[in-house]
């Protein structure tokens, strides 16, 4: 069987599934809201009834009154801390949804924590009780999540598969949504419709999956035919005439029209869709710090709690570095340099200095067996010990933990005229780590093409960046501190 008939016969498949109908799917529109709130409600009863539970035990049948304000507390406050983290997304799996209902628990309890001790109502709650609460209140919670996700991700997908959908485009950007919307969103996607002008015996060979249904003119017949009830409209922007009248058409064909502009041209940063006072605004390029201000406060506070829990554990091990390094060289123990930061204002960096005093006007990259590094700098270097002064750029609020490496403002202005948005990697703040650094490329980018793919890096991480993010990437950094490639 080829795999065009393969392919027909799984559309075959799901068009008989769609007109035997599933009574309890919801409006995708609604979908996700439904299912945060479900999961929601079940996890504050699940919460509440161990606190309340634990509370009357303690209190031999009489539950205090700063009990139940905690348990009504815990349970709005709940509701930020855990939307932030997207703890109770449908698109999640298992193991991931675990993770973050563990991260927004965590988060909570630390929240909480925090009003007690300002509010001086911690010594109120038992230690015991509370203790017990945070780690038997995360296990029910973790034990009522999976079969609840479980039942909400396959009622997600069968709604979408009881509503087909075609695609009107045959270029790139029409066949990766058609493998997006059939591979990770479980849409019903049977096939393509292209532009008047292109021949649909012309189809390049990798698009058996999504088979050609017709042209534009046919349109019509494709929906009725098809019971197709979703068009996504994958066209070139510079064809806004076609685009306009695709959507004048379909006004009364009782099916959803979804514009997905192509903007292949276009080196998109953050980009996200506002209703601006009735119109619809594309937002090109954006800093997260901007979009998420609320993201950005929680990040900018997790940065400072944990640089300063950091430089007063590894105060001993700096002290030690600092006297090694002005035992073994004449000069500073700290080296100064000035580089660009959040939205290009200029910074300074401080590093542990692991070089040779002398002229860095050109700001030369190290590189193997540079004569300049000292052989406490080698170590220092190596192993990244040299960077454990920025903690203090974290703590006064230059830097991120999390973020594009900085350079130096000379490499700055010797690579932003020879890579496409170099000086995007700028609309975030700079941090001592970054998936750059995780992903394998450390150390001297002695070829274009190498710095190149360190901005992609980092220009993917703005796009992508939230505080889970941040968390996995400070996870893995342990394990890519020692590199050879390192000088």
């Amino acid at each position: 069987m080829s795999e065009l008939s393969h392919t027909k016969t799984t559309f075959d498949e799901l068009r008989s599934r769609r007109n035997k109908g599933f009574p309890f799917a919801v409006r995708a529109s609604g979908g996700v809201e439904f299912a945060f709130w479900l999961q929601w409600v079940v996890a504050t009863v699940v919460q509440c009834s161990v606190l309340i539970f634990l509370g009357i035990g303690k209190l031999d049948g009489d539950l205090a009154s700063h009990y139940r304000l905690l348990a009504l507390f815990s349970s709005l406050l709940a509701i930020p801390v855990f939307a932030l983290f997207r703890a109770y997304s449908i698109r999640n799996g298992y193991l991931v949804g675990v993770a973050r209902v563990l991260a927004s628990w965590g988060t909570l309890i630390a929240l909480l924590m925090f009003i007690a001790f300002a509010t001086k109502t911690s010594d109120t709650y038992s230690r015991e009780v509370v203790l017990q609460w945070i780690l038997i209140g995360f296990a029910f919670q973790a034990l009522a999540f999976v079969p609840l996700h479980k039942v909400l991700r396959r009622m997600d997908r069968l709604h979408r598969f009881a509503n087909a959908s075609v695609i009107v485009g045959c270029g790139d950007l029409a066949l990766t949504l058609a493998v997006k919307l059939r591979h990770e969103r479980g849409e019903a996607m049977i096939g393509l419709v292209c532009p008047d002008g292109d021949q649909p015996d012309n189809v390049r060979p990798h698009t058996p999956y999504f088979p050609t249904l017709g042209v534009v003119s046919q349109l019509r017949s494709v929906i009725s035919e098809n019971s197709v009830s979703r068009v996504y409209i994958a066209l070139p922007a510079r064809e806004t005439d076609q685009i306009e009248g695709l959507y004048v058409d379909l006004l009364d064909a009782n099916v959803d029209v979804v514009w997905v502009p192509d903007f292949a041209n276009l080196k998109l940063l953050n980009h996200s869709i506002h209703n601006l006072g009735g119109l619809p605004a594309i937002n090109l390029n954006e800093s997260p710090l901007t979009s998420y201000p609320g993201g950005a406060f929680l990040k900018s506070l997790m940065d400072r709690a944990l640089a300063l829990i950091g430089i007063l554990a590894l105060s001993p091990l700096m002290l030690c570095v600092a006297a090694a390094i002005k035992l073994t060289s004449s000069g500073p123990v700290l080296f100064r340099q000035k580089r660009h930061g959040w939205n290009g204002h200029i910074i300074e960096v401080l590093k542990f200095r692991s070089m040779r005093v002398h002229d860095d006007s050109s700001a030369q990259q190290a590189k193997k067996d540079d004569p300049r590094i000292t052989p406490v700098g080698k170590f220092l270097r190596r192993s990244s010990i040299d960077e454990l002064p920025q903690l203090f750029n974290v703590l006064r609020g230059d830097m991120s933990l999390v973020g594009p490496r900085p350079h130096a403002v000379a490499h700055n202005d010797y690579y932003s005229d020879k890579i496409i948005a170099y000086m995007a990697r700028h609309r975030i703040k700079p941090g001592i780590t970054g998936l750059a650094q995780i992903s394998g490329y450390r150390g001297e980018t002695e070829t274009i093409d190498k710095m190149q793919k360190r901005v992609e890096l980092d220009l993917d991480y703005i796009n992508h960046w939230s505080l889970w993010l941040d968390i996995k990437i400070l996870i893995k950094t342990p394990l890519t501190l020692v590199s050879k490639d390192i000088y």
